[in-house]
């Protein structure tokens, strides 16, 4: 299905950076567009502006993706304003480094919850109406760091780790009932979070340079539109990993 025009998104972490861009980009496709913030509102705002000069119809809805109750409420919100969701990105997530010594239990949960955790309740509050419909593309942001282990941590690593295995999970159950999902694994994406790595991380990227947002929300429109690929990772990494 090449033509997204009438179909609604959610996108969670939607204000900024993979989000931001990948909102933006599924409207120039005719994509009604949920996103969702946990505290940059302004910048939420900002997006919801982009999308509706490209004729489309945003809504802004606060939500701590660790909160499950809330990512229940916020799912029929999306749906009461724009519609049934189509399509849904999972990209909420945080990455903060930490190196053995000082990796804590609070590191490891906030990780779990935040990047994984979330996908999964996510996914189920919006699956019904996908399945009732036949209807629905699930992609997930993961990561490198899932792969190689990556510089921020172990932490990091298996909860983009686990994603691919909810990936695989769901992809292998809603196989041929009209709803694909489909992970992509970014490396050193030129965002805030990447502010945050060590130092001389570019250096580890063969072609020699950040990618940027615009070329990861490429694959998620080409996701979204593509009914045949499912349960896979498709990595955007400037050949970090070669798979």
């Amino acid at each position: 299905m090449n033509n997204l025009s009438g179909k609604t998104a959610l996108i969670t972490g939607g204000s900024r950076g993979i989000g931001r861009d990948a909102a933006v980009a599924l409207a120039r496709e005719g994509v009604s567009v949920a996103i969702t913030y946990r505290g940059q509102r302004e910048a939420a705002e900002t997006v919801r502006a982009e999308v509706e000069a490209l004729g489309q119809r945003c809504v802004v809805l606060q939500l701590d993706v660790r909160d499950g109750a809330a990512i229940k409420n916020v799912v029929v919100e999306a749906e009461r304003a724009l519609g049934a969701i189509d399509i849904l990105v999972n990209n909420a997530g945080i990455a903060v480094p930490r190196d053995l010594d000082s990796l804590t239990e609070q590191d490891w949960h906030d990780a779990i919850s935040t990047n994984l955790t979330s996908a999964f309740l996510v996914i189920q509050a919006a699956l019904p109406g996908m399945r009732q419909r036949g209807w629905g593309r699930i992609i997930n942001l993961s990561s490198v760091a899932a792969q190689i282990g990556g510089v921020v941590g172990p932490h990091y690593a298996a909860s983009k780790a686990g994603l691919h295995g909810l990936t695989h999970g769901y992809a292998r159950f809603l196989a041929g009932k009209g709803v694909t999902v489909n992970a992509i694994a970014p490396a050193l994406i030129d965002t805030d979070m990447v502010k945050g790595l060590p130092s001389g991380a570019m250096g580890l990227i063969p072609v020699g340079r950040y990618g940027t947002v615009g070329e990861t929300s490429d694959i998620v429109v080409m996701l979204a539109r593509n009914g045949y690929i499912t349960g896979q990772t498709i990595n955007v990494n400037g050949g970090l990993y070669m798979s």
